[in-house]
């Protein structure tokens, strides 16, 4: 180089204005393509939902929703499954107990049956719970004679149904923190004298009572729209055995198509307003207020 010469430096490429880099590569695209399937599956179908019943005017609306077989149904439908889901807690608690604390022959068979109703078909679940508690069934029979208890196509059929949807996610839910509770606390209660019922309700059960809500929940909202294995137990006699499910898809068979999604829209408030409830109530449980 001469002395002549002078060094020049080029000066740094800069990004263009207005672009960043994520630190998750292709997040922008994968973004876009999460809400175009969450408005094309979620957003517009509920759309459709909320829209259609208004055709009937607000006070054709509340005359198809105050029909004494809705509200039949719908007292079926929600309160069945208010049931099922109290029946499951003790039965879940109880099962997750055993499932995780306990060795004994068929375990792994207990807890593989658990999951049962999550890979069973509906309408199988449904037939195999109407030749079991039909009247001339195993069990159906023997509860009619000793009894006189008549499950299958009866109210209490439905609850048996949903019952056997619903159990699993109370196990499910439960399990989990049941593997990671610390024996330190039962431990130390047993030191000062408690007794193993005492310890269970004052050191275990409020531990457990965070997750047994949530499976409480997903449970009930399994429970209400529950179809394929209550259809064939319940006998769908109006005003008795009717679910509002059904009623749903009998309102579309007679091209009602406002009615029913009239029927719909009530259910998903009914239950978002159920599920906000049992939220409000946990969160306020993590915190330590109540």
């Amino acid at each position: 180089m001469s002395a002549g010469a002078s060094l020049t430096l080029e000066p740094a490429p800069v990004l263009a204005r207005g672009r960043r880099r994520h630190a998750l590569p292709g997040f922008g695209v994968s973004l876009g393509l999460t809400l175009a399937w969450l408005g094309l599956i979620v957003l517009i179908p509920l759309a459709a939902l909320a829209i259609k019943p208004w055709e009937l005017g607000l006070a054709g609306l509340l005359d198809a929703l105050s029909e004494p077989r809705v509200v039949a149904a719908f007292r079926l439908s929600f309160g069945g499954a208010l049931l099922a889901a109290l029946v499951s807690v003790p039965l879940g608690l109880l099962l997750a107990w055993a499932v995780t604390r306990y060795r004994f022959p068929g375990r792994r068979l207990l807890d593989a049956l658990v999951d049962l109703p999550f890979a069973l078909p509906t309408a199988v679940a449904g037939l195999a719970l109407t030749a079991l508690f039909a009247p001339n069934g195993w069990l159906g029979a023997p509860l009619a004679q000793w009894f006189g208890w008549q499950v299958a196509f009866k109210p209490a059929g439905v609850v048996v149904a949903l019952i056997f949807v619903a159990l699993p996610f109370i196990v499910r839910t439960v399990e989990p923190v049941l593997r990671d509770l610390s024996f330190d606390a039962e431990e130390a209660a047993a030191t000062l004298g408690a007794t193993r019922l005492q310890t269970i309700r004052r050191v275990v059960l409020p531990a457990l009572l965070p997750a047994t809500i949530t499976g409480f929940g997903l449970g009930f909202a399994r429970a209400v729209g529950e179809y394929g294995s209550v259809i064939f137990i319940a006998g769908n006699m109006p005003m008795v055995s009717e679910i509002a499910p059904l009623l749903i898809v009998v309102k579309l068979e007679q091209f009602n198509y406002a009615a029913a999604a009239g029927i719909g829209l009530a259910m998903l408030l009914l239950s978002f307003a159920i599920l906000l409830a049992l939220n409000i109530w946990q969160r306020w449980l993590r915190r330590g207020r109540i």
